[in-house]
């Protein structure tokens, strides 16, 4: 009886603790508001976080912020976990970046990145989007201006088509 509990409980610790299994990287670089460089091995890899879109650079003063926060919570050399999802069209590694929390997340809950609507898939999409909901009722960073500022999709959408946005 003892021995079954002593595995059962074994077994639940595991099942609480994924981060022990996933890789480690060291940051090397901030590029933006939901972009960085890490080193994994003896390869410098170009992580694109997960499930949020920061405000472009050129959303002034928006993106400058949210690089600057992240560069805050990641400084260089600091060790991280990745939650690897997929790796998209430009080759980057996508992935959720686990410092001592959820990096990407804690950018969506301090309103310094918006929740990724079309690529909640892989993550907890609810956690976003409560995360999203308690930044925007607390009108942090982003949604400091009514409603939030131009979604960065969108603000990607109007620049390629030459339209003018902020």
């Amino acid at each position: 009886m003892q021995r079954a509990l002593l595995l059962l409980t074994l077994a639940n610790l595991l099942a609480v603790a994924p981060s022990a299994a996933l890789p480690t990287a060291t940051v090397l670089s901030i590029g933006d508001g939901d972009t960085i460089r890490v080193r994994q091995g003896a390869r410098a890899i170009t992580i694109r976080l997960a499930c949020i879109d920061a405000p472009e650079t050129s959303q002034r003063p928006w993106g400058q912020q949210a690089r600057h926060y992240l560069q805050q919570r990641l400084p260089i050399g600091r060790t991280v976990s990745l939650d690897v999802k997929t790796t998209d069209r430009y080759g980057r590694t996508v992935a959720e970046v686990i410092s001592d929390i959820n990096i990407n997340l804690v950018l969506v809950e301090d309103g310094q990145a918006i929740a990724y609507r079309q690529y909640l898939g892989g993550c907890d999409a609810k956690e976003y989007l409560d995360a999203e909901f308690r930044a925007m009722r607390s009108r942090y960073g982003v949604w400091q201006v009514p409603g939030g500022i131009t979604r960065p999709w969108e603000y990607r959408r109007m620049r390629r088509s030459g339209q003018a946005a902020q």
